[in-house]
């Protein structure tokens, strides 16, 4: 059809019709193409020569990307699986440092002696410190793990007695296994069960269909301060859970949110206790937050603390100076209470799991089921269930979410680092927006010994399975011998995004082609044919 022809047509009917671009996005979607690739630029250190190529967005949500939001969310699942009901110890080994590694260290040695000389003979050190921070994020970048002088800083020690009002907890011998324990059934068969546990923070109201019946007493408050500080909540369930268990507990956990809009934990634990002690321990869980009151207001509306290049933030009326971070964390005593303790809900659901049954299945769907989709999208009840979003938005807005948070200058404290231009309730922490409603944490917790295999070795291993069942090699490049820089934004070289999806989307019609004649012979593999789509 012309363009002259569509002019002819009538506007009602040019209107109804679907954009050429839209439809194309639908295509590469339906295709699993990436609808936001990035091009970079690969220059060839041996032969000179240098082409764009479309790299994948990597995005993990369906608001951004949903073909790269799948491809995650398949590629999770299959670490899930594979890590739940390992029978064998895992073997991690760090690999022998090479030779820039090596002379990283050398070199942060050489300006570590300087240092240490300028400081003895009380010279100013500031440069050589800059030089030394410098050396120390090349190092991590190098493909190092951790700091070389570990914690540089003194951490703040409190009482570590447990509160009054949680129980004890028992505690084990260690034993150096993260397998948990086998079972001998009558007829000589040997199972290995691991549990899929779900934990949901207390009530703060009577909720109905996502939303509080009664709004005014519904205690918005602690349920900000508790999506603020769930991440905290979680990681010390895990260390109670060593503990009591005995041995080095592995699990793969998501965090999704409830219909309330509350953060909830789904945790595949590898090995199984008994349930009854699963509770006791979620019982005796929680975490204290030892910050500076957040409670009474002292700086609001027009009276806000004015910058000082020279001391920081001053009282408008007064002149004083806010004490820092440091000093108001040093004004609190002993018998300071603290600002917030979390605990979970009575709402404990334990279940034993085999490996290789539809439960199995079912809960590793269970696992992933969210994970394309950011907290705020559970918002599907309707007008009340906005307005609820909406009164907790209000209570995150002036809760502190960080030790950096602009919010502690309305409550008397300089923020840790600060800087000019902060104001209370104008912080850009991910934990203030509607798509995180408080919660900034990670979405996927994964043990460090969980499937033996980094994210990036499950996606290799996926994708050498496809290139094998296309009948393609799969050769690794050697990474020094190409070099990758960013495309500057209206490179003439690159061409249009429509041309770029077009070609990408012809590439992926000629695999699924190929694929079609082979998933009769997928049944029983590793990968099942949908998931040789998914794949490709």
């Amino acid at each position: 059809m012309t363009h002259a022809h569509d002019r002819a047509l009538p506007r009602a009917i040019r209107q109804a019709m679907p954009m050429a671009r839209d439809v194309l996005v639908e295509v590469a979607k339906q295709h699993g193409v990436c609808i936001h690739p990035i091009p970079l630029k690969r220059l060839d250190t041996v032969t000179g020569k240098s082409e764009i190529i479309d790299v994948p967005c990597g995005a993990t949500l369906d608001s951004k990307c949903p073909p790269c939001a799948k491809r995650n969310k398949q590629l999770r699942k299959a670490q899930c699986r594979e890590g739940w009901h390992l029978d064998t110890e895992p073997a991690i080994t760090p690999d022998e440092p090479n030779e820039e590694q090596r002379w990283l260290v050398e070199f942060r040695a050489d300006y570590q002696a300087q240092r240490d000389a300028a400081e003895k003979a009380g010279h100013n050190t500031t440069e050589l410190d800059a030089i030394i921070t410098g050396l120390d994020e090349e190092i991590n970048a190098a493909g190092m793990r951790g700091n070389i002088l570990g914690r540089t800083t003194t951490k703040r020690s409190r009482s570590t007695r447990r509160r009054q009002d949680a129980p004890d907890l028992p505690k084990r011998k260690m034993t150096h296994t993260t397998l948990g324990r086998t079972f001998q059934a009558p007829d000589g068969k040997t199972y290995r069960p691991s549990l899929f546990v779900t934990l949901t923070l207390p009530s703060y109201g009577k909720v109905r269909d996502g939303a509080p019946i009664d709004p005014d007493t519904y205690d918005y408050r602690r349920a900000a301060r508790d999506a603020l500080h769930f991440s905290k909540l979680v990681d010390r369930f895990v260390q109670n859970l060593r503990r009591v268990a005995g041995y080095d507990v592995q699990y793969f956990a998501s965090v999704e949110p409830q219909k309330r809009l509350a953060p909830h934990l789904h945790m595949a634990i590898r090995g199984t206790l008994p349930r009854a002690e699963i509770k006791q321990i979620v019982a005796a869980t929680y975490h204290q937050v030892w910050w500076p009151q957040a409670d009474e207001v002292i700086f609001d509306g027009d009276h806000l603390p004015v910058w000082n290049d020279d001391t920081g933030y001053l009282d408008p009326a007064t002149g004083e100076v806010l004490p820092t971070w440091d000093e108001a964390l040093d004004a609190l005593d002993e018998d300071t209470r603290p600002l917030h303790v979390i605990r979970f809900g009575d709402q404990v659901d334990v279940q034993g799991v085999l490996a290789g049954t539809p439960d199995a299945d079912q809960c590793i769907r269970y696992l992933s089921k969210y994970l394309t989709k950011s907290i705020g999208d559970a918002l599907d009840g309707g007008q009340a269930q906005h307005q609820h979003a909406t009164r907790m938005l209000d209570a995150l807005r002036y809760e502190p979410c960080s030790p950096t948070c602009p919010n502690w200058l309305r409550y008397g404290v300089q923020p840790k680092n600060a800087k000019p231009g902060m104001l209370p309730g104008r912080c850009r922490s991910k934990a203030h927006k509607p798509d995180h409603l408080g919660y900034a944490g990670r979405r996927i917790l994964v043990s460090r010994k969980w499937s033996n295999k980094t994210l990036a070795e499950h996606k290799q291993d996926r994708r050498t399975w496809v290139l094998e069942a296309l009948g393609q090699a799969d050769e690794t490049p050697d990474p020094q011998r190409y070099v990758w820089r960013p495309v500057p934004a209206g490179d003439a070289n690159v061409p249009p995004l429509a041309v770029r999806l077009l070609r990408t989307v012809a590439e992926r019609q000629r695999w699924r082609a190929h694929l079609r004649e082979l998933e009769a012979r997928a049944t029983g593999q590793d990968l099942s044919a949908t998931d040789l789509r998914e794949v490709a």
